[in-house]
């Protein structure tokens, strides 16, 4: 049931509550999927307000049909910059009470100004970038850089007056949508292992004799029902997909790179026992959706962005530059280098033995981030 039909707003937040709320965040599906228990707490708060979201179409389909969500203005990026006059025209029709900037550059305080809304609130100046603290006219309080990006977007529900509610993502599927998803999966004997391949970064991503050496690992039953790994990652993802199944054989895996879209997965991360993968988009939808995901990172850092309620089974390679935040690496990966796969395959049977019944959290009971050495250390204690 939607939030809309079974809440009740908050004495606090009903007295002044906007009409009409725009929440400005554009691009990466990380981020999207993590601002999500965001707009749940806005709509508990304030039940009876039209709620819109700027965004751009990478990030369209985990916001498609969304319960919580009433509108959806969509910047066509790939037409820039011709899309970009009739886009801020479209949010300027929205008449919107209160602008939810998120995203911190200069672009979206643009938009957020040019809302029209009377109230836009922001990040603080020393989190925004590109003089974007002076579109809004009040900021959050100074987060901490490291702070977990959903614990940073929660901070906007504080500065609002809304209660705290669970943390929850509110992503499903019609009946139709699962179907399609689970095709993808006939036939395949359960326990299923979702194998991220791909990262927007490109010095993010584990190299495929790592992949392919995790995977061998977790299909030997060692006591246990072997895993049945499925390769997940876009079209730009296919020659990775190919190089693990040179490295595995044909029936190492079933490959779907290239094959599924970003709603897609929402039904195939419930199917999976767990996952693995680095930094990137589909780590938080299988976060959002309950499976327990082991992540590796390279350029950035677990401390602000391991998912949701896995933090604890995050891995880095140790190295001195760890994290450099650069897109291309100098030194060839040597950080994602140092993870080894038997050690993420140990990570990933902890997760195994510790799931738990898939439910909702709140944002007390993990509002940090587990030391991503600690989860290399609690790796090599289940090897032994």
């Amino acid at each position: 049931m939607a939030i809309r039909q079974m809440a009740q707003s908050d004495d606090r937040s009903a007295a002044r509550a906007p009409r009409r709320v725009l929440i400005i965040l554009l691009g990466a599906i990380g981020d999207v999927v993590r601002a999500l228990p965001l707009l749940g707490r806005i709509r508990r708060g304030w039940p009876e307000a039209h709620i819109a979201w700027a965004v751009e179409p990478k990030s369209r389909p985990i916001l498609e049909r969304h319960p919580w969500l009433d509108e959806l203005i969509v910047y066509e990026r790939r037409r820039a910059p011709w899309s970009f006059a009739p886009f801020l025209r479209m949010i300027r029709r929205g008449r919107f009470d209160l602008a939810i900037d998120l995203q911190r550059h200069l672009k979206s305080g643009l938009i957020s100004l040019v809302s029209g809304a009377p109230d836009r609130i922001g990040f603080a100046a020393a989190n925004a970038k590109e003089w974007n603290h002076r579109f809004s006219t009040r900021q959050i309080s100074p987060q901490p850089r490291m702070r977990l990006k959903l614990a940073q977007y929660q901070a906007f529900g504080d500065a609002l007056g809304l209660s705290e509610t669970p943390i929850e993502f509110g992503l499903q599927l019609g009946a139709d949508e699962a179907a399609r998803a689970l095709a993808h999966l006939e036939g395949l004997p359960r326990p299923l292992l979702g194998v991220i391949l791909g990262s927007s970064w490109p010095s993010r991503i584990y190299f495929p004799e790592a992949v392919a050496a995790t995977i061998r690992e977790l299909t030997t039953a060692n006591g246990a029902a072997p895993l049945t790994p499925i390769l997940i990652g876009g079209p730009e993802d296919a020659a990775l997909g190919a190089a693990v199944m040179r490295e595995l054989g044909a029936a190492g895996a079933r490959d779907l790179t290239g094959r599924t879209g970003l709603r897609d997965l929402i039904a195939i991360f419930g199917e999976c026992a767990a996952a693995f993968g680095p930094d990137c988009g589909p780590m938080h939808i299988a976060a959002a959706v309950g499976c327990p995901i082991v992540s590796l990172w390279g350029s950035t850092a677990p401390e602000r962005s391991a998912p949701w309620g896995n933090a604890h089974l995050a891995m880095r390679g140790e190295i001195p530059c760890h994290p450099c935040y650069l897109r291309e690496c100098p030194i060839g990966r040597e950080c994602m280098r140092r993870i080894a796969p038997a050690d993420v395959a140990a990570m990933v049977r902890r997760a195994l033995r510790e799931r738990r019944p898939r439910g909702l959290s709140s944002l007390t009971n993990n509002s940090g981030c587990g030391s991503a050495t600690d989860a290399t250390a609690a790796a090599h204690q289940e090897r032994s």
